[in-house]
């Protein structure tokens, strides 16, 4: 391991789609202080250039086993020496049938068996081929060896088709190879809100909204990929919370607003992603209402607002919040943005009932004298990119966010 102690990392790539993905796991290990050396196969030169992973390095890549201008035609032995952890990314089907069977009938399977180095294997095929059972118990015997595995994800397919097979994003490899603060937000204490919450009307009937939770979800999970310390507070959710990020289940804006006081100390990042109920009842039956009357009159009262009190505090952290909007999107967020002294803020356009409940969403992001755009995409990769940005203007804000 060199000086400073990041470890020199060997990515291996195989062939499939999902090379172009290696490119970016690259520039991350790259950013996090990593030496990284590339080893293709054939195959994968079919998806991505051996040049492009050269650039990206600063290393010459490897493919020849048997390679005479490279210590003295021994590359496998040197390489396996070098490396302090191996990651195959992606690592298809045939390439993990091929570990499998002990072979080593190319650079990366024979650096494979001849390194001591952790490996570490992210999957990345047609969601048949995924679940095959070849492929199934080629995985098995690799886990039973004592090699790591990081996804495969679920969703859309380069082939049309949808399913388990996707790779893990870079952000999760990053942080299964790398562990817990290993990215752009090492260090950091990350505190988000996420969901829906339920105001209460009677034992079984409440006010709420068609929030799902699922950006909030996916920014705790980005951020936790960026190597944070990451709390999650949570009304009702349609998605189960990341693993690794600690979970508080919440039902009321006033649970909420308790839970985020309680826990707001010494967090370098807030990140409002709940759709907080604006109103609640004032009161609360004891027992289910019944529908004897033809009308039902409900006298409502303003929720705490969380996200102005967290950015009133002082000192406080780093703050975003979130603004779903019907007209005059970037007015209304800029003036949101300045009313409530946020440092940033995200906004959607919900008139026809884009990003509520959905997979995808966009955001237009603001603040101070700058905005971003984003495009309609998952929201998974939408949270990545927030959480880049944000990152970035933590970094451009030249002080410690928890004295802003």
């Amino acid at each position: 391991m060199k000086t400073g102690g990041k470890p020199n990392i060997l990515l291996g790539v195989s062939g499939g789609i999902a090379a172009y993905k290696a490119c970016e796991l690259v520039r991350r290990l790259r950013d996090a202080g990593c030496e990284v050396r590339v080893v293709m196969t054939r195959a994968a030169t079919a998806f991505v250039t051996p040049l492009t992973f050269q650039a990206l390095s600063g290393q010459p890549v490897r493919m020849d086993l048997l390679d005479a201008e490279a210590e003295s035609g021994m590359d496998h032995i040197a390489l396996a020496r070098w490396a302090d952890r191996v990651v195959i990314a992606p690592a298809s089907a045939n390439l993990m049938a091929r570990l499998a069977a002990g072979m080593a009938d190319d650079l990366l399977t024979t650096l494979c068996l001849a390194t001591e180095a952790p490996l570490l294997l992210a999957p990345a095929m047609n969601r048949v081929m995924w679940a095959h059972p070849a492929t199934r118990a080629n995985t098995e015997r690799l886990l039973t060896r004592g090699v790591r595995m990081v996804g495969p994800e679920s969703g859309s397919q380069a082939c049309g088709e949808e399913g388990a097979g996707r790779m893990a994003e870079p952000a999760s490899i990053l942080h299964a190879l790398l562990g817990p603060g290993s990215g752009s937000l090492s260090g950091r204490r990350v505190l988000i809100t996420a969901g829906p919450t339920h105001e209460p009307i009677d034992p079984v009937r409440f006010v709420g909204n068609r929030s799902s939770g699922r950006m909030g979800v996916a920014l705790a999970t980005a951020a936790r990929d960026a190597g944070a310390e990451v709390c999650l507070v949570h009304g009702p959710l349609a998605v189960e919370p990341p693993a690794g990020v600690e979970a508080v289940p919440v039902e009321t804006a006033e649970a909420m607003r308790v839970a985020v006081l309680e826990r707001l100390d010494d967090r370098d990042l807030f990140i409002a992603a709940a759709a907080v109920a604006d109103y609640r009842p004032r009161e609360v039956a004891g027992q289910k209402l019944k529908k004897d009357a033809p009308t039902l009159t409900l006298e409502l009262i303003r929720n705490p607002d969380i996200l102005a009190e967290v950015a009133s505090r002082r000192p406080r952290p780093f703050v975003v919040g979130f603004a779903a909007e019907t007209t005059d999107l970037r007015g209304n967020a800029l003036a949101k943005l300045a009313r409530k002294g946020l440092d940033l803020i995200a906004a959607n356009d919900v008139s026809a009932g884009q990003g509520i409940g959905r997979p995808t969403n966009a955001l237009s992001v603001f603040w101070q004298g700058g905005e971003r755009l984003f495009p309609e995409q998952p929201k998974a990769d939408l949270a990545r990119a927030l959480i880049d940005l944000i990152t970035e203007r933590m970094e451009r804000s030249g002080a410690d966010p928890s004295t802003t």
